[in-house]
């Protein structure tokens, strides 16, 4: 790979203002209405231009994330980037999928263009029928997932996964800067404080030295958790030569008509991801089951014939739906919610739950 390319000016194009510019208004397209998005907007030729020069030359640091808590479905504490630090993200995601996309296994779904949670979901239907021919065979699924995914990465094994297959310094550089910027030692916190004691000391990314542990939600996160467990992804392939195996961030099945074959999968898997990348598998979470059981994943129960919507989807929708009895009751938000129900209930087969949920 040669080095990266140099404008008559001398900067980089990666830190070209075309290309800071073209990925700004691909990051502002979600986070327009977004505080900080709307501060960067009000002087952005002047912002872009800073961060333009900062860039090249090298002096970029991101700047204060904002750090709260989610409690659904479960408390957690997330980091959420500066808007100028999106910009970079993207610009360095951008660079880093040319790369990764064609080395990734074509069953790896999260994060990725003309992938997703349904085309996992179709996919994983698809292996239940081929295992099975078609509900003709007895057979078996494994699934596991990582025990505490994103504070457990770490960050000096990621850099060199992703030092191994770049040669553009600048690129390198980008990579080193926002990887190992230590988000903990430079946040501002929103919302109840108080909910931040209730964060286990193992789900946080407090506590771990910037050795460990990726700020969920950003792009560049998700992006290097791709990356991260790609290297499992190929020993499952090529060294397992395990066909039916899929994967949706940290949550990953496989598919086979032998569960005594399984179990040596699972251990084999388990070796691996301690040995290599420094994790482990959930200890609960290691389902080897019959595939006529149904497969919990991704919100849907999957078998070879149909798909159904989880229960606890359902239980989710009538909280939500209970809630707005209270009070004025929102119309636009309810239509909204039901709306946004719909979208994931029509890749399942539940025609009656639509048909009732459908408002005019």
């Amino acid at each position: 790979m040669c080095g990266p390319s140099v404008p008559a000016n001398g900067s980089s194009s990666l830190f070209s203002f075309e290309n800071i510019y073209r990925n700004y208004l691909n990051c502002r397209r979600n986070k327009r209405n977004t505080a900080n998005a709307l501060r960067f907007e009000f002087n952005a030729a002047a912002n872009l231009l800073t961060l333009e020069r900062e860039l090249n030359s090298k002096q970029y640091h991101p700047s204060r994330s904002i750090l709260f808590c989610t409690t659904k479905p479960k408390v957690r504490e997330i980091f959420a980037a500066d808007f100028r630090d999106r910009i970079v993200h993207h610009i360095l995601v951008e660079q880093l999928e040319k790369i990764f996309e064609p080395i990734f296994i074509h069953d790896s779904y999260a994060c990725r263009m003309e992938k997703g949670t349904h085309a996992a979901v179709k996919r994983l239907q698809k292996f239940t029928r081929q295992a099975t021919k078609n509900g003709k065979v007895r057979a078996y699924f494994l699934q596991l997932d990582i025990k505490d995914f994103f504070p457990s990465i770490n960050k000096e094994i990621l850099f060199q996964l992703i030092a191994h297959k770049v040669q553009d310094p600048d690129v390198l550089w980008l990579t080193r800067v926002v990887l190992f910027w230590d988000c903990t030692k430079s946040h501002v916190v929103r919302g109840d404080v108080s909910m931040l004691k209730r964060v286990p000391a193992h789900k946080s990314l407090f506590g771990k030295n910037n050795e460990c542990g990726l700020p969920i939600g950003n792009l560049t996160s998700q992006f290097f958790a791709n990356v991260y467990l790609n290297e499992l992804d190929q020993v499952v392939k090529h060294n397992l030569k395990a066909r039916h195996y899929l994967r949706y961030v940290d949550d990953f099945v496989v598919v086979h008509t032998d569960p005594e074959q399984l179990a040596r999968w699972r251990d084999e898997i388990e070796a691996f991801v301690s040995a290599r990348l420094n994790l482990k598998l959930h200890p609960v979470r290691r389902k080897l089951l019959l595939i006529s059981n149904g497969i919990d994943f991704l919100g849907y129960i999957i078998r070879p014939g149909y798909i159904l919507v989880r229960r606890r989807v359902l239980n989710n929708l009538k909280a939500k739906l209970r809630a707005f009895t209270h009070g004025v009751i929102d119309t636009r938000a309810v239509k909204d919610t039901i709306a946004s129900y719909l979208g994931h209930f029509k890749h399942a087969n539940c025609f009656r739950l639509k048909a009732k949920l459908q408002i005019n």
